[in-house]
C-alpha cells in the first residue's frame, strides 16, 4: 500500500467518523432534488440538523 493510498484511507475514515461527511451529501442530495435553490451553509446545515435532532431525540434519555 502506498503512502498516498494510506493518507487517502485514514481520510475518509476521519471524515465518516466526525460527520464531515455528511455536509457533502447533503450538499449533493440537495443539488439533485432542489436544483435551482441556493446550498445552505456548512454552518445552516449543522443548524437543520440540530434542531431536527431536537424535534426527533429518538433513544436519548434527556
Amino acid at each position: 500500500m502506498s503512502p498516498r493510498q494510506l493518507f487517502d484511507g485514514l481520510r475518509w475514515y476521519v471524515r465518516e467518523f466526525t460527520g464531515a461527511a455528511d455536509y457533502d451529501r447533503y450538499c449533493e442530495r440537495h443539488r439533485l432534488a432542489h436544483p435551482q435553490a441556493p446550498v445552505p451553509t456548512r454552518r445552516e446545515y449543522e443548524v437543520l440538523r440540530t434542531r431536527q435532532q431536537e424535534l426527533r431525540p429518538g433513544s436519548r434519555c434527556c
